[in-house]
C-alpha cells in the first residue's frame, strides 16, 4: 500500500507548530512557566497569538506537544501489532518505544524539573496518559470482542496508561515499566521477604 505524500501545506502547519513549541519550551526552560505569556511565545515564534492559539489550546499544552498524537498511536499499537503478538506484549512495547525515549532525551532533566517544580504542569502530566483510558478501553473491547463497558477492559487500560507516573521517578525506567507489565502479565505477588498474615 503506497502512503500518500505529505502537502506542503501539511508540512508547512507542521512545521510552524514545531516551532511554536520549541520557542515555548525555550521559553519556559529560561524564565519558569509562569513569567511566560502566550505573546511572549508567539514573538518568539514570529507568529500571531492567534496561531498560537490554532495550533494549541493553551500553555500547558504547548510544554506537551507531542500529546495530540498519543491516543491513536495507544490504539495503532492494540490493532495494528504484528501477528501472533499479544496485546499486553504490544502495549509494553509501545510504552516502551514511545515514552522511554522522551524521558532519556538529553533536555529530560530540564523539562523534568520545570514539570515538577510547576503545579499546573504536574497536574497535566499526570493527566496527561491517563486521559485516554476510555478508548484504549474500547479498542482492547473491539479486539476481544465484547463490550465497551467490559470492568478488565477499562482497569487493564488504566494500568497502562498508569505506568509512565509509577516508573518516571525509579532509578531504572525500562526495569521499572517491565515490572510493572509482568504484574499486569502475572499477577501480583508479595515481594520477596514479606511478612503474610
Amino acid at each position: 500500500m503506497t502512503v500518500p505524500p505529505v502537502s506542503r501545506r501539511e508540512r508547512k502547519k507542521a512545521a510552524t507548530r514545531q516551532a511554536i513549541a520549541g520557542a515555548a519550551l525555550q521559553l519556559f526552560l529560561e524564565r519558569g512557566y509562569d513569567q511566560v505569556s502566550i505573546r511572549d511565545i508567539a514573538d518568539a515564534a514570529d507568529v500571531s497569538t492567534a496561531t498560537v492559539f490554532k495550533h494549541f489550546t493553551g500553555k500547558e499544552a504547548l510544554v506537551f506537544d507531542q500529546d495530540e498524537d498519543r491516543e491513536s498511536e495507544l490504539i495503532a499499537a492494540v490493532r495494528q501489532r504484528p501477528a501472533g503478538q499479544g496485546i499486553l506484549d504490544a502495549l509494553r512495547r509501545h510504552v516502551l518505544d514511545t515514552w522511554l525515549p522522551v524521558v532519556e532525551h538529553p533536555q529530560a532533566a530540564g523539562f523534568t524539573s520545570l514539570v515538577e517544580s510547576t503545579p499546573v504542569l504536574r497536574a497535566y502530566a499526570e493527566r496527561m496518559w491517563t486521559r485516554h483510558t476510555d478508548a484504549l478501553s474500547a479498542a482492547l473491547a473491539d479486539e476481544l470482542g465484547v463490550d465497551h463497558d467490559d470492568l478488565a477492559c477499562a482497569a487493564l487500560a488504566r494500568f497502562v496508561l498508569d505506568i509512565p507516573g509509577i516508573a518516571r521517578s525509579r532509578p531504572d525506567r525500562r526495569a521499572a515499566v517491565e515490572a510493572v507489565f509482568a504484574i499486569l502479565a502475572h499477577g501480583w505477588e508479595p515481594p520477596t521477604g514479606a511478612r503474610t498474615r
